[in-house]
């Protein structure tokens, strides 16, 4: 079982589940997840992006996301789920609030995935060399697919 969560309150969590779908797998998607949602999950998959309006429509700011984020990778690790970690967002959504939520988001993935445009500057690709994470750059958000299912073999 997956969860899926944004990271962020981006649209982009809903173009991973897409995805994911079109990889054959069927996540749960919670936007705002926290430790109490991940139930029977073997999977954390953390979609990366962020948006002032999706953090505005959520009803929280960016400090209470991060915190949101950081209980639930905490806990996820601290039960063993596989944390998989997603920007396909390119350089739409980079930035100064966008590149807050993907340091803690590759703090403790086990996998990255990530659209080569929103890595130009190289910050997801050193996390994850820094941190010994395999990591997937693709051209396009098509290209996505391929990784996600052969991380789910």
């Amino acid at each position: 079982p997956i969860l899926l969560t944004s990271v962020g309150q981006s649209a982009d969590v809903e173009m991973v589940k897409t995805m994911l779908e079109r990889a054959e797998l069927s996540p749960k998607v919670d936007k705002v997840a926290d430790p109490s949602a991940i139930g029977d999950a073997k999977t954390l998959v953390l979609a990366i992006g962020g948006s002032s309006k999706g953090l505005g429509a959520a009803g929280i700011d960016a400090d209470q996301e991060l915190t949101r984020v950081q209980g639930l990778i905490a806990a996820a690790d601290e039960q063993g789920l596989t944390i998989i970690a997603v920007h396909v967002g390119g350089e739409a959504r980079r930035g100064e609030l966008s590149d807050k939520f993907i340091g803690p988001s590759f703090e403790k993935a086990d996998y990255a995935v990530v659209v080569a445009e929103g890595d130009k500057d190289g910050m997801m690709s050193g996390l994850a060399s820094d941190k010994g994470i395999p990591i997937a750059i693709v051209d396009s958000m098509a290209d996505v697919i391929e990784p996600l299912k052969a991380a789910f073999k």
